[in-house]
């Protein structure tokens, strides 16, 4: 038997190793809880791949796990498998760590390993079954009860991250991705015993690196778990998701005592081309564009906005957002963001009022033509590099109706969003149409061109009855 476990029909279980001391041990005390904790949190609209979620004591953080869990139990009929990744903080592990165990317990029962999705890790380099690591390790564990709650029949494969690169990491990601009957769960804290403050700062800087998907600016006091956070953003900008911080607070909102607290945060990773604001947000980001044109047209200056408490966290989100305007169904401006700077709110409200104003293509927009005005919104993925060694391999990769493109070659450069597919069908003109709006040649090519793509969501006013 391994050591640290303990016989049941599954075979070796690890019995919980926090239970009573992050948790209640008692199962109706435990289920209690974490429902609590599912029932508080907002029900957003999303439909994760992956979350990121807290592991510290329930008193401190399951509120803002509650947050990403329950967006989950909307998947509870589909989610069939759960990958949990999370930092070591008893015993070192120098890349990563499987269990070797057939089940891991909590006071609401047994929840099987995976062995398939075991045996497919331990092939790959970095990783090894070490069942020290996981005796009294509570990252992983913590994760168990929300789960147990949320979900119905599902298997887990924990594993514990130690010093793997991000590569590495991502490798593990990719191998055992699956569709979707398999959920990806990081399990980070954030900030580290920092005052209130400084932790805000701090945990804020994170999620912004988080939502970029740039696991090159999350610093090491950032997260404790940031080896899989970083391995999961690499995987997430190849994958095209986006990422959506949905709750972010520390303990001195949860707990109290705010000289030295610890960071808290749930992040949402959905796949940007199914991806859907709720009705609320998209109608909002449509109105506020609008209300950016004319508060321009009525004081003549751009509106300078902020970030409000009550804004969605889909809207506070880091995204890069185009808006499209049109009168009597022609084009009369288009102006946008490529790479995600500011919250998306108010990436459409400063693109609105340049879109209306600072188009060179026409003159500054008038009060006449507001009233006829229809307003388009387009939310932007990340950019993705096409390593195209060729025109004719580029033009294999492009997806008709779905790829907006963005060509650099030097100082030109010009961009098309997918929406142009519906004038220009053909990919071979759909690139050379883009060439020429970069004042290239219809036909250029060079060892420096480059094309990036990415998808959009898109936001139309309703139709009139």
């Amino acid at each position: 038997m391994l050591s640290g476990t303990t016989s049941h029909g599954f075979g070796s279980v690890k019995p919980p190793a926090v239970a009573g001391y992050f948790y209640p041990a008692e199962p109706e005390a435990l289920a209690r809880a974490v429902d609590q904790c599912l029932q508080r949190a907002p029900g957003l609209a999303m439909a994760p791949k992956a979350v990121i979620a807290p592991h510290a004591g329930y008193v401190f953080s399951g509120p803002i796990a509650g947050t990403a869990y329950r967006m989950i139990a909307a998947r509870r009929a589909e989610i069939r498998r759960v990958i949990i990744l999370g930092p070591c903080h008893r015993v070192a592990v120098r890349s990563m760590a499987v269990p070797g165990a057939d089940a891991f317990a909590t006071p609401l029962g047994p929840v099987e390993i995976d062995r398939a999705a075991r045996e497919v890790a331990i092939k790959l380099p970095g990783v090894e079954i070490f069942d020290e690591a996981f005796a009294e390790e509570h990252s992983l564990e913590v994760q168990l009860p929300f789960l147990q709650r949320t979900l119905d029949n599902f298997t887990i494969l924990p594993v514990l991250v130690g010093g793997a690169a991000p590569n590495v990491v991502a490798r593990l990601l990719k191998t055992l991705w699956g569709g979707p009957e398999t959920l990806i769960v990081i399990s980070s804290d954030l900030s580290h015993y920092y005052d209130y403050d400084k932790a805000v700062s701090s945990d804020t800087e994170a999620a912004r690196s988080i939502e970029l998907l740039q696991p090159e600016r999350l610093k090491a006091d950032h997260a404790c778990g940031r080896h899989g956070i970083r391995g999961l953003l690499s995987v997430a900008r190849e994958f095209d998701l986006r990422a959506t911080t949905v709750d972010l607070r520390n303990s001195g909102d949860t707990r109290g005592g705010r000289d030295k607290v610890v960071g808290y945060g749930s992040f949402a990773f959905e796949y940007a081309g199914a991806a859907r604001l709720d009705d609320h947000c998209r109608q909002q980001l449509l109105d506020m564009a609008r209300w950016s044109i004319d508060f321009a047209l009525k004081n003549g200056r751009e509106p300078k906005a902020a970030i409000g408490k009550g804004v969605a966290p889909s809207l506070a989100a880091m995204r890069a957002s185009f808006v499209t305007l049109t009168l009597d169904d022609q084009l009369r401006g288009c102006i946008g963001s490529l790479q995600a700077h500011r919250p998306l709110i108010l990436d459409v409200i400063g693109n609105a009022y340049r879109a209306a104003f600072s188009d060179r293509r026409f003159k500054a927009m008038t009060y006449e033509e507001f009233a006829r005005l229809r307003v388009e919104v387009s939310v932007l993925s990340t950019p993705r590099h096409i390593p195209a060694a060729s025109e004719a391999e580029l033009l294999r990769e492009l997806r008709p109706d779905v790829d907006g493109l963005i060509i650099r070659d030097g100082q030109a450069g010009s961009v098309f969003l997918p929406q142009v597919w519906e004038g220009i069908p053909r990919p071979d003109h759909f690139l050379s149409q883009l060439r020429r709006k970069a004042g290239l040649p219809a036909r250029h090519w060079s060892d420096s061109f480059k094309a990036y793509r990415f998808t959009v969501e898109k936001l139309e006013p309703a139709q009139a009855a």
